[in-house]
C-alpha cells in the first residue's frame, strides 16, 4: 500500500474535520465545501488523519510540503551517525615500535567515535600463554583510557583473544568536532594566504608612488 496521503478528489468521504492553512481549526464541513475552500486558497486538501472519524484534512501546498519533507529526510540521513566497529590485530610478543603504531590506529578510531575490536593472535606454543595476551590487552586499554573504555572484557575465542573498546565520545560529537576542525584549518589557510599577499601589495603600491628616474645624458 502507498504511504502517500489522499488529496483533493481522491478523498471519498461525506465530510471532514478541516484544518486551515495556518493550523486553525475550521471544524467539520462537507467534503464539497472543503474542496471549494482549497480551490479558493489555491491549495490542496490533504488527508492527514485517515482513521479519525471524520477524517482530518488540512489545506496546504502539497508539492511544497513533499519537497520540504524530502529535504529534511536527506539532511537527517546526512547527519545520521553510524557507529563502526574497527578491528586491530596484534601478536602477544609484539615489538615496541609495532605496538606504538597499532596503538596510534586505535587512538584515531576512538577519536572518530568508532568502536575497536582488538584481537590477539596466538600461534604455536603461544597458545599455552594466554596471560601474555591478557596483559597486552590490559596495557592497551590503560594507554587509551582517556578516549575509550572496555566494552567487552578479554575472552578467549579459539586461537585468539578478543576485547572490544568503546569510545567515550559519541559518533555525532566526533563528526561535529571534525567539521569544526576542518573549518578552522580552512580559515587559517585563507588567513595565511591573505598575509602572504600583503607584502606584494605593499611593494606594488610603493613602486607606483615612486617618481620615475630622469633619463641619463649620453
Amino acid at each position: 500500500m502507498s504511504a502517500e496521503p489522499r488529496i483533493n478528489d481522491r478523498i471519498r468521504v461525506p465530510e471532514v474535520r478541516l484544518v486551515g492553512p495556518s493550523g486553525e481549526q475550521v471544524g467539520i464541513v462537507p467534503l464539497a465545501k472543503a474542496l471549494e475552500l482549497a480551490q479558493e486558497y489555491d491549495l490542496d486538501l490533504v488527508e492527514v488523519a485517515a482513521t479519525a472519524r471524520p477524517p482530518v484534512c488540512k489545506l496546504m501546498d502539497y508539492g511544497k510540503f513533499k519537497y520540504e519533507s524530502a529535504m529534511k529526510a536527506r539532511e537527517a540521513r546526512k547527519n545520521q551517525a553510524h557507529t563502526v566497529i574497527k578491528e586491530m590485530k596484534l601478536r602477544p610478543k609484539i615489538d615496541p615500535h609495532d605496538y606504538d603504531t597499532k596503538k596510534g590506529h586505535v587512538v584515531r578510531f576512538l577519536k572518530q567515535g568508532d568502536k575497536v575490536k582488538i584481537t590477539i593472535m596466538f600461534r604455536g606454543r603461544e597458545q599455552s600463554r594466554p596471560e601474555l595476551g591478557f596483559r597486552l590487552l590490559q596495557r592497551l586499554a590503560s594507554d587509551v583510557e582517556e578516549l575509550g573504555f572496555i566494552e567487552s572484557n578479554p575472552k578467549q575465542d579459539g586461537r585468539n583473544m578478543i576485547m572490544v573498546l568503546g569510545p567515550h565520545k559519541k559518533k555525532t560529537e566526533a563528526m561535529a568536532e571534525a567539521r569544526e576542525a576542518q573549518a578552522a584549518r580552512k580559515a587559517e589557510r585563507q588567513g595565511t594566504t591573505a598575509q602572504d599577499d600583503e607584502p606584494a601589495a605593499e611593494v606594488a603600491e610603493v613602486a607606483a608612488e615612486a617618481p620615475a628616474e630622469a633619463p641619463s645624458e649620453a
